[in-house]
């Protein structure tokens, strides 16, 4: 049995140096994020989506396969590329770059394969960059929660909201209908604000739990966390580091906060060990190369070896 199936669009990752023009590859894609995260903290996982018939495609599956990710229901699509970005830094921060449109993860149909993995896993993970995409890759997003459903799986929601995909008016419509099914909701902040209208975090988790969420986790950057199970609210704070590129931090911190789910945590665990897992994260460049190991978590979290 599989813990955790997450579905949506991997990406191949250019981020630029310090101090000068040169790139170094590395792997992106928000969900593809989390499974990583989420296997390196311990639970098992798998992906779902479809990658170009290509050496970034065949990348991809090299990546899940050497960090444990079962990748079998990847579909090989040969006719559209697998898609790519860029990560620029500046005073202000990072900055992406996207060459996506018509890659082969927008196009992904809900296949056999995939309604096979779902019904096997604890958790289905989703995010709102996969509805953006494209609408076949949107609908595929809803069959998998509509299997996902059917068989028990709980399903965990990643907000994601990135305006220079798609219109506020249908995003915000399409997130309210998955958040209704969702069993953790994972919104930042700042997307809140952008989408819904709401900068407090107390009145967005009110508004998710309102829609149908169980279990809400805010993301707030660098000040941590703010999480309710529906009875009570928790402020988590973050581990202070010193960040040199948030890139994928908050995919971290939802892989992690499953994972500890699924190992019988509470919320308040479960996101303390994402929040730490998230900061440390930050410690290095490119979404994916940082992301922290089982054994770096518990250290900073200065729990035993034996448990969390």
């Amino acid at each position: 049995m599989t813990d955790i199936v997450a579905l949506g669009e991997p990406l191949i990752e250019f981020s630029q140096l310090p101090g000068g023009t040169q790139y170094t590859q590395d792997f992106g894609g928000d969900t593809s994020n989390f499974a990583i995260a989420a296997s390196r903290a311990g639970a098992r996982t798998a992906y779902l989506t479809s990658v170009g018939n290509e050496a970034f495609g065949r990348m991809l599956i090299e990546l899940w396969q050497r960090e444990g990710v079962d990748c079998s229901a990847v579909t090989i699509d040969d006719s559209a590329p697998t898609g790519i970005y860029f990560i620029s830094h500046g005073a202000d921060g990072h900055r992406f770059s996207y060459r996506r449109a018509g890659s082969a993860a927008s196009r992904m149909r809900f296949t056999e394969a995939f309604a096979q993995r779902i019904a096997q896993a604890r958790w289905l993970h989703v995010s709102g960059i996969s509805q953006a995409i494209g609408e076949r890759a949107c609908d595929t997003v809803f069959e998998a929660i509509e299997h996902a459903r059917r068989h028990g799986v709980k399903i965990s929601y990643d907000l994601n909201y990135r305006p220079r995909l798609w219109p506020a008016a249908r995003a915000s419509a399409i997130a309210r209908a998955t958040i209704a099914s969702c069993d953790l909701f994972l919104p930042s902040i700042d997307e809140s604000q952008a989408l819904f209208g709401i900068d407090d975090p107390h009145r967005l988790i009110d508004l998710a739990h309102e829609c149908g969420a169980a279990l809400v986790a805010v993301k707030l950057g660098a000040r941590g966390a703010l999480v309710s199970d529906g009875r009570s609210v928790r402020e988590i704070a973050a581990m202070r580091v010193d960040p040199v590129d948030r890139t994928g931090a908050g995919d971290c911190f939802g892989g992690v906060t499953v994972a500890r789910l699924l190992e019988g945590a509470s919320l308040a665990d479960a996101a303390r060990a994402g929040c730490v897992a998230a900061a440390l994260s930050t410690t290095g460049y490119g979404a994916t190369a940082p992301l922290p190991r089982r054994e770096q978590i518990r250290a900073a979290l200065g729990t035993p070896t034996a448990s969390w």
